[in-house]
């Protein structure tokens, strides 16, 4: 039986050259002469962003708690950090928290200082290979679709990768329902992403 595991960032560039009939790469370290696998990459990379920044089980967290930094009373955020979503809690009557230049933002008061520390919701950025196998799939074969189309140009194969990313698709929003056990009485924020139109969200 063949030892089959998770799909790498490396096999999923590979994929995305297969699409144009290009030779695979042995690694993703120097891609100097190999254009076609940069520009694989990049896509990949772009890709990655796009679906996570939505909001998923997996690169969610609630009730993140936020404190000011000592001396400027500011809230820096990650460089990992996609979407910050503030909330109220009962010890605190925080109600427009924002980002604004990699900060937390007060809007309310029109300030970076906070006195308090902040409760907020994140999603956060992970690399390809700390995603679970279901995003990575989509992940993979969007960017595939996507790749072909820039590099070769929409023809006969679209729609056959369009088929595949609808596929994969499908099975990530399975995933997603699934793991994260959602009801009709978790807040709409959560289940967006389940109840999304999968036509439109896959082929925006």
């Amino acid at each position: 039986m063949a030892d089959l595991k998770r799909m790498s960032e490396l096999d999923a560039v590979n994929l995305m050259l297969m699409t144009i009939g290009e030779y695979k790469v042995n690694d993703l370290i120097n891609l100097a002469g190999r254009s076609d696998a940069a520009i694989a990459k990049d896509i990949l990379n772009n890709t990655s962003r796009a679906v996570q920044s939505k909001g998923w089980t997996f690169n969610t967290d609630f009730d993140v708690i936020m404190r000011p930094k000592t001396g400027t009373g500011e809230i820096e955020l990650g460089g990992n950090i996609l979407r910050i979503d503030s909330i109220s809690t009962v010890r605190s009557s925080q109600k427009d928290i924002i980002e604004r230049a990699n900060k937390l933002y007060d809007r309310q008061n029109n300030t970076h200082v906070f006195a308090d520390n902040v409760t907020v919701n994140t999603v956060t950025y992970f690399n390809f290979e700390d995603l679970p196998e279901a995003a990575r799939r989509f992940i993979a074969i969007r960017s595939a679709r996507v790749f072909h189309d820039r590099v070769v140009g929409s023809g006969e194969l679209h729609r056959f990768f369009q088929e595949d990313e609808g596929q994969a698709w499908s099975e990530l929003l399975e995933y997603e329902s699934n793991v994260g056990d959602y009801t009709i009485f978790d807040a709409y924020d959560v289940y967006r992403v389940v109840e999304r139109d999968a036509g439109t969200a896959l082929l925006s």
